[in-house]
């Protein structure tokens, strides 16, 4: 969960730079989405909304896209839909994507999608009743929700920047489970199964690690004289180092970078091995699988 990718989420698109956090949560995410593709043998997916990533945006379903899988998507931002366009194109890979300005209606067929996928974006819908009652007619075999951990240690941390009249087209209640479990269930749909993910070596900050300690923890790295006790600012030591490389998924989609996947699962050590106390308080997202009711 991050409430800043409402305001930055072009800035992704500029540089590219999805950083170690996001980019460990996509491979998760994929495997996720695989699992449940092979599971319910999916040949075509719905993502609406496809906003609520931090970082690039559009691009959560790539993976199954390159597994042959129908993908379409919606957006609520007319210039971000062209910018996802251009960046599939820049994969070699094909999708269908909408404008959707509130999504309360989606304007597709009854059962036209084997699974219908939600990833920190119910919150942009203005009205959830209707847009589940569509998602629940457009579906047919599963329905994925993933929510950010409403009890982790991140989220609470960011909930710090949120009000209603700063972000006053965020439904934060729309991310409440219990809630969408109850609307799903009226709607014929049962939870299947629920699960903590995205659990890596460190909390859902959604902001790079400097950042976090400096404005969150209000640290600043200062170094006294030694001979007056002042603080002063010292002036950067200049690295031998070049800048590093923007850390992206991308070449790893386009088959450049093949160790990609190896290297995120290096951090992988809470999500195989921590204890479902530990993950409610720091994994970063929640996942909901539904089925029709028989």
């Amino acid at each position: 969960m991050a409430i800043p990718i409402i305001n930055n989420w072009r800035s992704y698109f500029e540089h590219g730079d999805e950083g170690l956090g996001s980019s460990y949560e996509r491979i998760i995410l994929n495997n996720v989405l695989l699992s449940v593709m092979q599971k319910y043998e999916v040949k075509s997916v719905l993502e609406s909304p496809s906003f609520g990533f931090t970082g690039l945006s559009g691009i959560n379903l790539v993976a199954l896209a390159k597994e042959a899988v129908s993908v379409h998507l919606e957006d609520h931002d007319e210039q971000r839909i062209l910018m996802i366009k251009e960046l599939w194109d820049s994969l070699d890979q094909s999708m269908e994507i909408r404008y959707n300005a509130n999504y309360r209606s989606l304007d597709y067929p009854d059962k036209s999608f084997d699974l219908s996928f939600s990833f920190s974006a119910l919150w942009f819908c203005q009205d959830l009743r209707l847009y589940l009652s569509e998602l629940a007619r457009v579906s047919k075999k599963c329905i994925l929700i993933s929510v950010p951990n409403r009890s982790g240690l991140g989220y609470q941390s960011q909930l710090q920047d949120y009000s209603p009249a700063r972000y006053p087209y965020l439904k934060i209640s729309h991310i409440d489970p219990p809630s969408f479990i109850y609307l799903l269930g009226k709607l014929g749909w049962t939870l299947k199964e629920s699960k903590l993910f995205d659990c890596p070596l460190w909390p859902d900050i959604g902001m790079s690690k400097e950042d976090f300690i400096r404005n969150k923890l209000g640290i600043k790295l200062r170094v006294k004289e030694q001979e007056s006790g002042a603080a002063v600012q010292r002036p950067p030591v200049q690295s031998a180092r070049p800048e590093k490389e923007p850390l992206s998924i991308l070449d790893y989609y386009r088959g450049k970078d093949e160790g990609f996947a190896g290297r995120m699962l290096q951090y992988d050590l809470f999500e195989r091995h921590a204890t479902q106390a530990f993950k409610r308080i720091w994994a970063h997202h929640e996942y909901f699988l539904f089925e029709p009711k028989q």
